[in-house]
């Protein structure tokens, strides 16, 4: 203690930091991010989904308007033009879509029925009929000279009588999209209401709702589908009520689990003592925050919704004729496969790419509604 010694400060050894100015909290320079428009962000930098998006909105472009785009009807028939390959003007030049087809034909038939008509010899070859050899000749063919139809052209070629494929194909396309988007509509509808009152209510309504569910999801609903349209018969309303007999279930299943996770919330407690009534905590304050999950979920239920109407159409369960879906065109093309593959190549394509893109977009929904992720780059 004696070696310590006592260390005297002036004021001048001081100054005032800011004396002349008023020290304030300084604003925050970002702005406010609500949780929509967070997802938005997020779901922007995943460009697998922005290019499934912008797939699907093409799609349904020309689903509406693609079968105008010619002047040929969907049911128009012309029998003599009958299993034409594709020809697009300006593209046959280039050798493709030109409306060729590389056939096997007698070579003594070159001169008589096929005249004018061959565009190129691949190959010459001979075989054997009854004993005797046949000169053969494999040959590219003008199938639209052949037929007399050299001034026609027909983009995606013609179905067994003769129809258009092209009016054909975005038809079925329309008809597949709105059976699909509509059914989830419907499922998404009954599924918030039910699972909503199921979830919100709990107790003995819980338990006898639930027990309505595990009866009606304990017929395979392939089955049930199957036996609602054989009985209804064949047509788009008829298959649509087939597809909500069951598909709500799952929906129903998932908004009763997001009213469990939120009705015991502060907030929704809080607002139940300020004397709030069941229809405004249901709709203001819980079920709100199922919007993310709902959108995703019925996002995600599209592409099997199609699927299944296709798969029921290959069957021969599903749209009658002549109303064309992608099942229906599938189920024609695969009769004449081997000789004529572009029938059954086109829709394949095209439920091919609807299905990639439809969960493309719905994982990317998934991911950006996800409240664990928010906030993340």
């Amino acid at each position: 203690m004696d070696n310590q010694k006592n260390i005297k400060l002036s004021k001048e050894d001081f100054e005032f930091v800011q004396l002349d100015e008023d020290i304030k909290d300084e604003k925050f320079q970002g702005e406010a991010i609500g949780f929509f428009k967070d997802a938005m962000i997020r779901f922007r930098k995943n460009k697998a989904s922005i290019v499934a998006a912008w797939v699907i909105v093409i799609i349904i472009l020309m689903a509406i308007f693609g079968p105008s785009m010619n002047k040929y009807t969907y049911r128009q028939q012309h029998i003599e033009w009958a299993l034409l390959p594709p020809r697009v003007k300006g593209l046959e030049k280039l050798g493709i879509f030109d409306g060729t087809k590389v056939m096997e034909v007698k070579k003594e038939n070159l001169d008589g029925k096929y005249k004018d008509c061959v565009v190129k010899i691949l190959e010459e070859n001979e075989k054997e009929y009854n004993g005797v050899k046949v000169p053969m000749v494999t040959a590219k063919i003008n199938v639209y000279k052949l037929k007399g139809a050299d001034d026609v052209y027909f983009w995606l070629g013609t179905d067994s009588i003769g129809r258009d494929m092209w009016t054909r194909l975005w038809r079925g396309s329309r008809v597949s999209l709105m059976i699909g988007i509509f059914a989830v509509l419907i499922n998404m509808f009954i599924g918030v209401v039910y699972g909503s009152i199921s979830g919100y209510y709990g107790g003995w309504v819980d338990m006898i709702m639930q027990r309505i569910i595990e009866i009606i999801g304990g017929i395979p609903s392939l089955v049930l589908i199957i036996l609602f349209v054989m009985y209804l018969g064949s047509g788009i309303i008829p298959f649509i009520l087939a597809m909500v007999m069951t598909g709500w279930i799952g929906m129903s299943r998932m908004i009763r689990a997001q009213f469990y996770k939120y009705k015991g919330q502060e907030y929704v407690l809080a607002s139940r003592t300020m004397g709030a009534k069941d229809r405004t905590l249901i709709f203001r304050h819980i079920l709100p925050n199922a919007i993310g999950p709902i959108i995703t979920q019925a996002t995600l239920a599209v592409p099997g919704a199609i699927f299944t109407e296709s798969f029921l159409s290959y069957l021969g369960l599903g749209i009658g004729a002549p109303e064309p879906s992608i099942g229906v065109l599938l189920a024609e093309g695969q009769k004449v496969l081997l000789d004529y593959p572009h029938l059954t190549l086109f829709p394949a394509i095209i439920i091919s790419v609807l299905m990639l893109s439809f969960n493309l977009f719905g994982n990317g929904l998934r991911d950006a509604f996800d409240p664990t992720l928010r906030g993340q780059e």
